[in-house]
This record gives structure tokens, sequence and C-alpha cells, in this order.
């Protein structure tokens, strides 16, 4: 744990340096000599965690270095701040002020270097005391890593699943013989298998039970097992093959195995298996790089040999290898098959071996925190199968996060998430931390976490890519590697929602808390002693020194008093709050990045909202502000502004509102989303300077604005998202004129009615996304658009006035396809082979159609179907012994919404 507390402190540090101290006259020579300090505290650190235990001498030396980094990042906003209200004026004023105030500025600096003069001597009295007491590694010292430790702890316990009996497993048979089919069936080329999850999953588990099947074994000549995990020597990784090659056809080892040299060790392997069709596991892999290193020992002789590899990283999994793949993903163990394993674990010892109804409630309760992970459900029924009572239940329910990171009986899941944790960079370390800070099971949308995360600094700054693309490159890496779960991917195949798994973020919350990277407010008024404060319980938090000291306040419920006096926050985030009304002084939150005010029940902003120059965040999407002051003109540095707002009715035409912006915004020449703004006065053409813009959103477009607009739109050649909104459901959205549309252009939005399809559509390359919303085509949109090479999501509500839609080739991508309000739409046909992707189907308020979809049975992925005020004699036909049935059948989810007594009811068909 202390080299995560290194790493998260040393890169923070650093990153000050970075942004904020270069910019401090007279004081950067002070904060060098603290960066410098910091670095040797580093390798000391590095050094002192090598120890086989680490003392409490050095507990509390990573305690003061935390402290004392702190104190350097208070010192260097306040400083900030200072120079920030000197420079507030303008023209005369500001010069008077300079003029004026410069023996005060002076005292100030010398105020600032004086501190930063008594943090360093605090931390040279840290370091003597920690030579005078010994908290130091000796050199030559013979010592075993607490990493090297837990490598060969996973490795032990790696090897010791290939002794599991089966009968002692659930719910693995499924996955077990789609693996076997893999291994003993198929080319004759040689092939790699790679499951991949989270760590717990049972990815080992199961790929032992298939590497012992006596099918795999009588298949292949010879096979080999091997833990690869973080650490390896290759060459040992050849001793450990060629052994378990002999030893697997009864054969002597070679002597003289342990001193060859590397090309030795390769050519008695490739010789060995010049004739033999083999199975290497290659366990616990962690990157590319082991593949590459070993493929030369492992050549495809077309025998039908096969390499099974279990990785965390879906990234890795999905690695071409230059060979032919497959992936196989471990689910989440069924609701059934969990309790099944938790009851075996926790009830051995009861009657019949199952719950005693008094614990029932709180063993499901448990049970719920598991997620359906395997590694957990057993080492929370180990826990509790000797705990008999409900207080002793309800005890460890109530205080899980505390048994987590204390109980020794829970240290083996601890050990295996943590590795998982260790091995990110420290970077990542902070956005994974970061969500930990959202409520239990909620869902993380990429785009809050994306600009959170940015706000917070914690993004680095990469030659020739955005802070928001690199920000995003970093979700996917901790969706990769399975540290996020995604819930739902967005059109352009990207992760659009995720969660963090209940035990993964306990322990995430317990490294947050005692790092003082952030707690969560639990509605109790005790001191809060950390740097961001997630607010998750209703009631008043009292300011204090821990909370003049917060950097960022997340709010999760309606109603709470925040505390004042937060100057130095750079996250004000109160999504879905009862706020009615922003304080007149929010322009003393100097320091500000990101105001999320999404969905509250703010009417305006105050005038000192110009005063927020550090701002890069604005969403107020769905709030009451109707129109922005002319202050947001000043924010140089904003970055998103998010400004929409729904109406609540997704069939009808006026779905959506945009806010009035001041005809000056084109100043934010930083500003990359503006979403959306009413075209009045002088806006279209004031976009049409903003040429960084990535996303797009006009609406009240009007068809005498339709050239201006078209001509305005060709300039932004980095627009990727785009929404246009005619002003009212007659009016024409006349875009013909675009002949070069922004080529990167990934979402288009079109509201409001077509004379014909665009053809600026068919160029898109990159189009992953189009909604037409009441757009009334009289021709014949598909041909125009099937053959759009990305093409994931496809939107039409009254777009189209013809009777029949007849899906004939193409949408070769297409995975959601929802059709909504077409009056006279008769009749759906797809032919077969069209939309062969196609994952969701969605039809809402389509009175005249005559059947579902005909061709639907040839959409054999479709996993979901969603019928929302459909006539009756649709539905009726595909109910269980319906005429239709059998076209939907290999449906798995399959609901029916209809209206009853003013009421939404839901009907599960499938």
């Amino acid at each position: 744990m202390a080299s995560a507390a290194h790493d998260l402190l040393l890169g923070k540090i650093v990153g000050i340096i970075e942004n904020e101290a270069s910019s401090i006259a007279r004081v950067r020579d002070k904060v060098d000599e603290l960066k410098q300090e910091l670095v040797s505290m580093k390798a000391f650190l590095k050094d002192a965690d090598g120890k086989k235990a680490q003392t409490e001498g050095e507990e509390a030396w990573v305690t003061s270095v935390r402290d004392s980094f702190f104190d350097v990042e208070d010192v260097i906003a306040e400083f900030t701040d200072h120079i920030y209200q000197q420079e507030r004026g303008v023209g005369v004023a500001r010069f008077l002020r300079r003029t004026f105030h410069i023996p005060k500025n002076l005292w100030y600096r010398r105020h600032i270097a004086k501190k930063l003069d008594k943090i360093k001597g605090t931390i040279d009295a840290v370091s003597e005391r920690n030579h005078k007491y010994g908290v130091s590694v000796a050199p030559g010292q013979d010592i075993t890593t607490s990493h090297d430790c837990n490598q060969k702890w996973i490795r032990d316990q790696a090897e010791a699943c290939l002794f599991t009996n089966e009968d002692e497993l659930v719910g693995i048979e499924d996955s077990k013989q789609v693996l076997i089919e893999h291994l003993v069936n198929g080319e004759q080329s040689q092939t790699i298998v790679s499951v991949v999850g989270m760590g717990g999953s049972g990815k080992t588990t199961l790929v032992a039970q298939v590497f012992n099947n006596d099918i795999v074994k009588r298949h292949f000549n010879c096979y080999a097992w091997v833990t690869v995990s973080q650490t390896y020597v290759i060459e040992d990784l050849f001793r450990s093959l060629i052994g378990q090659f002999h030893q697997s056809r009864k054969e002597e080892v070679p002597r003289e195995i342990n001193s060859m040299s590397y090309r030795e060790l390769v050519k008695i392997l490739v010789d060995y298996l010049n004739s033999k069709r083999h199975l290497v596991v290659l366990d616990d892999v962690w990157g590319i790089n082991v593949w590459e290193k070993i493929k030369v020992s492992l050549q495809d002789k077309q025998l039908g040999s096969r390499v099974v590899l279990t990785t965390r990283n879906s990234d890795i999994a999905r690695y071409g290898f230059g060979l032919a793949s497959h992936v196989h993903e471990i689910p989440p163990l069924e609701k059934k098959n969990a309790w099944e394993l938790f009851s075996r674990k926790t009830f051995s010892n009861h009657p019949n071996k199952s719950c005693p109804p008094e614990l029932e409630p709180y063993a499901w309760e448990l049970l719920g925190k598991c997620n359906g992970l395997p590694l957990a459900i057993v080492a929370l029924g180990g826990l509790m199968s000797s705990k008999n009572s409900c207080s002793e239940w309800s005890n460890v329910r109530n205080s899980l996060n505390w048994h987590l990171t204390s109980d020794p009986v829970l240290g083996s899941m601890k050990t295996i998430l943590l590795l998982s944790f260790n091995d990110l960079s420290y970077r990542l370390k902070h956005c994974f931390l970061y969500c930990s800070l959202f409520p239990e099971d909620y869902l993380m949308r990429r785009k809050r976490l994306v600009r959170l995360w940015i706000a917070e600094g914690f993004v680095e700054h990469v030659r020739g890519a955005t802070a928001e693309v690199t920000a995003e490159r970093y979700l996917s890496e901790l969706c990769f590697r399975s540290m996020l779960q995604v819930v739902e991917w967005s059109g352009a195949g990207r992760p659009k929602e995720c969660r963090m798994h209940d035990l993964m973020r306990e322990h995430a919350l317990s490294i947050s808390e005692k790092e003082k990277f952030g707690v969560v407010y639990d509605g109790q008024n005790e001191a809060i002693e950390a740097r961001r404060l997630s607010v998750q319980s209703e009631g008043k938090i009292k300011s204090s020194t821990g909370t003049s000291q917060l950097r960022s306040i997340l709010v999760f419920v309606k109603d709470t008093k925040l505390p004042s006096h937060c100057r130095f926050l750079r996250v004000l985030d109160l999504e879905k709050t009862s706020i009615t009304k922003l304080p007149e002084n929010l322009g003393y939150f100097f320091n500000l990045r990101y105001l999320n005010l999404k969905g509250t029940h703010i009417k305006e902003l105050p005038k000192s909202i110009g005063k927020l120059l550090n701002l890069q965040t604005l969403d107020m999407r769905g709030s009451k502000i109707e129109g922005l002051p002319k202050g947001i003109a000043k924010l140089v540095n904003l970055r998103h502004l998010i400004i929409y707002r729904f109406t609540g009715d997704d069939v009808g035409f006026q779905y959506l509102k945009g806010t009035r912006v001041p005809v000056d915004v084109s100043k934010l020449s930083k500003l990359q989303v503006l979403t959306c703004v009413e075209a009045e006065g002088g806006t279209i053409s004031q976009v049409g300077c903003m040429t960084q813009l990535v996303r797009l959103g006009i609406t009240n477009v009007k068809e005498s604005d339709s050239m201006n607009l078209c001509n305005n739109i060709q300039k932004l050649r980095l627009l990727d998202w785009i929404l246009l909104n005619a002003s009212d459901e007659e009016e024409i959205l006349l875009t013909d004129a675009i002949s070069s549309p922004p080529p990167l252009l990934r979402v288009v939005i079109l509201s409001g009615r077509l004379e014909k399809v665009p053809l600026w559509f068919q160029p898109l390359q990159s189009l992953a996304f189009l909604s037409l919303h009441w757009s009334k085509l009289e021709q014949d949109l598909l041909p125009h658009i099937e053959a759009l090479p990305n093409l994931r999501s496809l939107v039409l509500v009254n777009a189209y006035v013809g009777k029949q839609l007849y899906f004939r080739r193409g949408f070769v991508k297409l995975k959601e396809l929802d059709f909504r309000n077409h009056p006279l739409l008769t009749e759906i046909i797809i032919e077969n082979g069209v939309m062969s992707n196609l994952h969701k189907l969605g039809i809402n308020k389509c009175m005249s159609l005559k059947t579902v979809p005909l061709g639907l049975e040839y959409l054999t992925d479709l996993k979901t179907l969603m019928l929302r005020t459909v006539p009756e004699d649709i539905i009726q036909p595909i109910r269980k012994g319906g005429v239709d049935r059998p076209k939907v059948q290999h449906i798995p989810e399959i609901i029916h919404f209809y209206e009853r007594s003013s009421q939404w009811v839901s009907e599960e068909l499938s």
C-alpha cells in the first residue's frame, strides 16, 4: 500500500509544479527545492517498501510527506488567489492597483517564501528523525519485497486450482464446454484462446478444469501450464515449458536444463515440438510482450496446437497476436449459482446446509455486494461461516469496509484486487480512486468522468491530443483492465456508462480515506480530513479547517447545506440537487474548474460568473436557465458549455430547447463543446469563427438562416458532433448547401423538415450515430445511408411519411435501430444478411403497423426488442403459442410497454 501512496503523492506534486508553480515569480525556486526533496523521499520510500513488513515508522513517514505536500499545495493556491485579486482591475484601475500595492505584493511574496521555508524545514526534520530512529533499508540486507511475496502467493493459488475438485465448483459448465470446443475442434493452424475477466472472476479455475479434462489431454501430444504474473524471466518460462512437456509424456527432463542459455532452451523447445500437437496455458498475463518473447519457441506446424491465456485486460485478449484467436469473457455468476456457492461456504455446518431464515435478509444483502464475483463470494462466505447471530451479521454488513481492510479471512481477496490497482500508473490511480467517490452501483457517464478528471489536473499533456482524448484513453484502459465495468456502449463504440464493482469500490474508498484523497460524508459532523468530499447523506456540513482546504465537492442527495469558505474549490458538482440559486459571490471561487448544475432548479447565473477565469466546464442542461449573462464571454479557459433543456416529449417535435448566449461568445477560443444555443442575432456567424469546436448544437434555426448556417458549418473542420433544430415543425432545414461537411463527424442529429435526404451524408466515413427527428421525408432514406461503413445507431422519429421501409442491403455495423412516431408506416421488411450485427430494436408509436418487422428471424444477434404503443394485433401473434412466435423466440429480451388507466405497464414477452 505504501508504494501506491508514494506514486499518488509524488505524481500530484509534480503536476502542481508543472501546472501552477512555474508562473509564481520569486517563489518558484522555493518550490523547486521542495520538488527535489520529495524526489529523494520517493527513492527512500521505495527502499523502505521493500522490507518484509512495513513498520509504524514508515507509516508515519508517509503521513508526514503527504501532509507536507498538502501544505505546499495550499500555499501555492493561496498565492495564486492573491495574485488574481491584484490583477482583477482593468485599464487604469489595474495600473493604479499595481502602483499602490507594490510594497504589499513584495511583503506577500516574502510571506509565501517564509511559509515554504517552514514547510521544507518540517520535511528536513522528518528526514532527520527517520535517520535517527533507523527507518531505512540497510545495504545488502536480504529482503523479500511485498510485491514478490504477493506474486509468489498468486502463483501458488493459481496452481492450486489445478487440484480443485469439479464438484466444489458451480456455474462453469457452459463456459467449460465452450472452451473445450475451441481446443479440440476447429482449424489446424495454431490458435490462441483468451479468457478475460476481473481479478477473482474464476478465470484460472475455469481454465484449470478444462486443462485437466480427459478429452483435452488425450487430444494433445504434450501440454504445459505456466503462471506468468507481472514479473517473469523468459528463460525460467522456457525451463518450465520444457519440464512440463516432458512430464506430460512421462519422459525424463534434461538434467542440464538449469545451466542452459536462452538460445539452447529455444532450440530444445523448437526441436521437441516439431511434430507434436501441444497445449500451453499462460496464466495471469499482464502484457502482450510475453507472447512476443515466447512465440519463437511455439512455432505453428499446422498440427492444431492451442495456446490459452488468462488476463484481466481485454485489450490483451483482443490483441491480434498474428494467429487465429477466440476471446471468452467470464460472466458474473447468475443469482442462483451465486447463492449455491455462498451457501456451500457459509452454511456447511448448519442443518441441511441451508441458511437460517433469520439470517437470509443479511445473506442476500452481502451476496449482492459480490456482484457475482466468485472470489468475493467464497471469501465472504468463509468470513460469515463463523458468525451465527443476527447481530454479528448486521455488524459485518454495516462495517464491510473495515472488514475488507482488516480481517485476515478476506486477505486473499484484498491481495488479488489490489494487484490490479498497484499495476496502474499514478495518473490512472487518481482516476480510479475518483470513481470510488460516486455512490455504490452509480452509473458514471464517460463525459462526466472525463471532464472531472481534467478539472482535477489528473490528465497529462500529450502532444497532438486534446485533454479530452487523453482522458478517454484513461477511461478505456480502466475498463479494459476490468477495473470498471461497462454498462452501456455509445453508438460510436466507446464506453458510455460504467460502474465500479462494489467490493472494488470499498477497497478504493479505504485507500482514498487513508491517503486523504477523498471521503464520503455520511451525515456525521466529524472533521473532514481530505481534499475531496462526496456528499451522500443529507445534513448540514459544518465549516472547519478541513473544509476550507477542500478541492472538490460532489453532491448526490437532493438537500444538503454545504460548508462556506471553500475558496480553493476546483470542482463543484450539484447535479440533480434542489438548489434554486447560486451565491452572488460565486466569483470568489477563483480556482473553480468544473461547475455542474444539471437538473437543478436554478433560473439564472449570478453576474459574478464572469470572474471564474479558470472555469473549464459549465454544465446547465435540464436546469431552468434560459439565457446567459454577458460575463460568460470572459471565461477564457472554458472548454465545455452545455446548456440545452429537454421537454420530456421524445416523440413530439419540441423535445429540446436551447439557451440564449451573448453575441461575443466567439471570444471563447478554448471552447470545444457548445450545446445548445439559440440561433438569434449574429449567433450563427459567431459560431463560424469558433473553428476549434468539436461539438455544436443550434436550436431555433429558420429557413432564412440556411445559407449562413451551411457556410459556417463547413468552416468547423474539427467538428465530430452536430445538432440542428428547426424553429418549428413546419420550418424546413435546408442543409443542401453543405458541399464539404466536417470530415470527422461521428454524430449527426437533425430535427426539422427535410425536402430530401442530404447528399453530404454519404461521404461521412466516421458517422456512427444518426438521428432524424420530424424530417417527414417522402423520399426513401435507406438507400442513401445503407453503405455508411461505421453507422452503429440509427434513430428515426417521424422521419418518413411512406408506408414501407425496406432494408435491402448494407448497415453492416448497425447495432441499435429505433423507430418512433411513424403514423403511416404499415410494414418494415428486412432482407436476410442485412443488419446482421443488430443488438437492439425499438418500435414506439407506430400504430399502423400490421406485423412485427418481416425478416426479424434473420437478426440472430438481436438481444433486445422494445415495443411501445403499438397495435395489439402485432403483439398477440408473438406471445407464446402465437403464429409469429418462431420469428422472435431467439431474442433474449422482449418488452411490451402499453398504457392502462393512465399508467404505463410493461409486459415481458421473451
